[in-house]
């Protein structure tokens, strides 16, 4: 039997990234550079939206076997409408990341330095792919180093002190994250002899019903639940976030934010649902860690937003307390739970990414500084910035018809069928949102607030806002409030394409 174009979709994207990432190499030009990594990205988003359309219409998930060498021994891809959202909604944000910080990048990255930059930016995008599409657990393995790798890069770009300090932080921390889901997987390979992810969970299954291995079991889940955990900057392992963010480019906060993060915790979901299968995870109450952890993550790193006032600090602490909301989701121990976490990593991958270049816009119309103080006004001085950072912000808080609302609603919606979630997860809501408020609210309102005459304020060089970052941010406000307003229809893709996945 032939097999559709589309199938081969999921494949050529990766290739595509990462061959445009080799071509990279050999341009010695920024402005070429940028130009080829927006090229192959449009092109994977085109491919990736046509790919949904027709995994979405026939409710279809499908294996593509790479390579000669079948199952079991071979290597796969798998790819259902649950994957073709996922990689269409993070080629979009990194096509408007790029865009909206083009400036920037040719500012602080060094001239000669540039196309490096955007090499990196390729083998992000393509590691995140395989992350999604993968059905073999070792080569997510793999991709996850290559992801961690070309994330130090991108910390590291502006090539100072700060960033080196801070990117050593992250590598550590990233490799010890890596080293933790090797070994499990290691050990869970010795157990069950399989690699593919479909035959680890029967394998799992089966001696979670004959009670073998059991303790085995229990370490494999945890070793690689907590490398992935620590490598997406969940409590308590987030302290290197705030510092990667406030040295880094905006464009690179914004990736690191917005999608390198995901792709740890897009690969989580695999292991809950396609490794072990959800009723381990419950069975041995990881589940009830995770939401555990999810809450300190909610209600702790607000706290610590709310002590911070330099602007991309703020916003770090803010994504730790936002994949608190993920790990919460996925802490339900349910299908619903888990769409509702998955719907956040949407929400925030979009919402958080045009957080983080509007205030890099407002920062560049206030002198450079990112102290709160010296933001006064900023809104006034790059108004479609301020309106971003004022949308994104409210989106965060839970305001209705913007996509924040929307995955607090699930999440509440997810915990009525439990026993003692319920009251944890509503208190948990009410006081993470009223946190929220205590630090976003003051930083929008101190961006709108006028400079008063009199004051003694820095003058400030105003700049004309590039083309590139007003598409970008228009692009970004756009999928903020569609997440919001069309909550219902993408919640049931989400659960429709993980209940394909079991």
């Amino acid at each position: 039997m032939a097999t559709a174009f589309y199938h081969h979709i999921p494949f050529l994207t990766i290739l595509v990234l990462m061959l445009t990432g080799v071509l990279t190499s050999l341009v010695h030009n920024g402005r070429l550079a940028m130009r080829l990594n927006q090229g192959a990205v449009t092109l994977s988003l085109a491919a990736t939206l046509f790919l949904l359309w027709q995994v979405w219409s026939s409710d279809e998930r499908f294996l593509y076997q790479l390579g000669i060498v079948g199952h079991p021994y071979g290597n796969e891809l798998a790819c259902g409408v649950l994957e073709a959202l996922l990689a269409a909604v993070f080629l979009a944000v990194m096509l408007c990341c790029v865009l909206g910080g083009a400036r920037e990048i040719r500012e602080d990255v060094q001239k000669e330095k540039q196309n490096l930059y955007f090499i990196m930016c390729d083998l992000i995008m393509a590691s995140i792919l395989a992350m999604i599409y993968t059905n073999d657990a070792f080569t997510a393995y793999v991709f996850i180093e290559i992801n961690t790798i070309s994330a130090c890069a991108l910390v590291m770009a502006k090539d100072t002190g700060p960033t080196l300090v801070a990117t050593i932080r992250y590598l550590v921390m990233s490799l010890l994250g890596s080293g933790l889901f090797l070994m499990g997987l290691t050990f869970l390979y010795s157990i069950t002899g399989h690699l593919l992810m479909p035959d680890l969970r029967l394998a799992v299954q089966a001696l979670s019903q004959s009670g073998q291995y059991t303790l085995p079991l229990v370490i494999c889940m945890g070793m690689m639940t907590t490398g992935l955990l620590l490598k997406s900057a969940l409590f308590p392992f987030h302290s290197w976030l705030p510092d990667a963010h406030g040295s880094a480019t905006t464009t690179s906060s914004a990736i690191l934010s917005g999608l390198v993060l995901k792709g740890y915790l897009l690969l989580l979901v695999k292991v809950m649902l396609s490794v072990f299968g959800l009723d381990v995870y419950v069975k041995y109450h990881v589940s009830d860690v995770l939401l555990v952890v999810g809450v300190l993550a909610m209600v702790i790193c607000s706290l610590q937003a709310i002590r911070e006032t330099h602007l991309k600090r703020i916003i770090a602490y803010s994504t730790a307390a936002q994949m608190g909301y993920v790990c919460l989701g996925f802490g339900l121990g349910t299908l619903a739970g888990i769409a509702a976490g998955v719907y956040q990593m949407l929400v925030h991958a979009v919402t958080k990414s045009l957080l983080f270049l509007s205030a890099g816009e407002l920062s560049e119309h206030s002198g450079h500084r990112k102290q709160m103080y010296y933001l006064r006004g900023a809104g006034y001085r790059a108004p479609l910035a301020g309106v971003g950072f004022t949308a994104g912000a409210l989106s965060m808080v839970g305001l209705p018809l913007l996509g924040g609302f929307a995955v607090k609603f699930y999440l509440l919606e997810s915990s009525l069928t439990g026993s003692w979630q319920l009251p944890v997860v509503l208190l948990s809501l009410a006081v993470s949102s009223v946190l929220n408020a205590l630090y976003y609210l003051p930083m929008v309102l101190q961006i709108w607030t006028p400079v008063k005459e009199g004051e003694q304020f820095p003058a400030y060089e105003t700049k004309p806002t590039p083309r590139s970052f007003r598409l970008a941010a228009l692009l970004l406000l756009a999928g903020c409030l569609a997440l919001g307003i069309c909550c219902a229809e993408t919640g049931q893709t989400l659960l429709r394409g993980l209940e394909l996945m079991l």
